[in-house]
């Protein structure tokens, strides 16, 4: 059976030295792509001038698209059977092209892929550390056939990915034209597949208000938009029962922590709120614990817990604007 031939497309807007990292691991991959497709999406820092002296092929937008559109540039001229998206803030392992191959060709069958943060991140910085590892551990744990696709690490057939429309311009920063592809996706009948066992090596510095920025306003409001168009909140990802049930636990946590100060006999079940939220996320802490220590997995539960607070506001809110959008397009 022939090996399915790839095409790796990466959009950029000033990718700086996580983008030459991301460069220089295609060129030291044992297995060559047919060719490496660089969409230098308004970019300002010479990231184009840069990916044609790695011998890639550029094509350039004189202002900033988005990733969706950028993506999408790339994939019309590529010519692989495989289109392979990265993003400009990851590196692959010498052996992550080959892998995607080798699932493809041995899986006729399969529409599209994703593979997986390793638990390496490149940063050094504790947010940094602590969210590329929390990735990591929910695509671990997850289930195999996906209900979403993944644009920092994900391959899909050419020919499917041009006839259902590529990923959706409307999204015009980096934000859920992946998991909005998915979704068509599985809608359509093609199947999904999380391959923990490939690879990519994330570089983002995070901080405190990029986080913010992009899980609220990137991610978790229109996601929730999202999910109430299609009709469909899968259980998989970060979307599992079990952090449903946190946010709740923590709104409660944080309802009873005021109301101790005037009632001292709540704290009973402040304690219990606590230990159950403990309990409920033990694989993770146990992970953390694993990975980095005692120190830094005590320092994760204030900001795992926070991470559950804004999103449960985030779907409220998000759950609101949508049904008050649906009113006023009845109106």
């Amino acid at each position: 059976m022939l090996q399915k031939t790839i095409s790796v497309i990466i959009p950029v807007y000033n990718g700086g030295e996580a983008f030459y990292k991301c460069l220089t691991s295609l060129k030291d991959s044992h297995s060559k792509p047919l060719e490496v497709i660089v969409i230098a999406d308004g970019d300002t820092d010479g990231s184009g001038e840069l990916a044609a002296e790695f011998g890639a092929k550029v094509l350039r937008n004189e202002t900033s698209q988005g990733p969706a559109a950028a993506r999408n540039k790339g994939a019309a001229i590529a010519r692989g059977d495989i289109l392979f998206f990265i993003d400009a803030d990851v590196t692959i392992y010498p052996d992550t092209l080959e892998k995607v191959a080798e699932v493809f060709t041995s899986e006729p069958d399969l529409a599209a892929l994703i593979g997986s943060y390793d638990d390496e991140p490149g940063a050094p910085n504790f947010l940094s550390q602590y969210r590329n590892l929390f990735h990591h551990y929910n695509h671990q744990i997850s289930k195999e056939e996906a209900s979403t696709f993944w644009g920092a690490c994900g391959g899909i057939k050419r020919e499917i990915f041009l006839k259902i429309g590529g990923f959706d311009e409307k999204y015009r920063r980096p934000c859920i034209e992946d998991i909005e592809l998915g979704y068509r996706l599985k809608a359509s009948g093609y199947s999904i597949r999380l391959c923990k066992e490939i690879h990519v090596k994330h570089l983002k510095h995070w901080t405190p208000y990029s986080m913010l920025r992009a899980d609220v306003f990137y991610r978790a409001l229109p996601w929730t938009e999202l999910i109430h168009r299609q009709g469909y909140l899968p259980n998989d990802l970060n979307l599992q029962w079990s952090s449903r049930l946190s946010v709740l636990l923590v709104y409660g946590l944080l309802a009873l922590s005021f109301q101790a100060i005037w009632t001292p006999s709540v704290l009973t079940i402040t304690v219990l709120i606590i230990v159950a939220l403990l309990s409920l996320n033990a694989s993770v802490y146990n992970f953390f614990l694993e990975k980095r220590g005692v120190l830094f997995t005590i320092r994760t539960l204030p900001w795992h817990w926070f991470y559950y607070f804004y999103s449960g506001a985030s779907f409220a809110i998000g759950t609101i604007r949508y049904w008050l959008r649906q009113k006023l397009k009845q109106a």
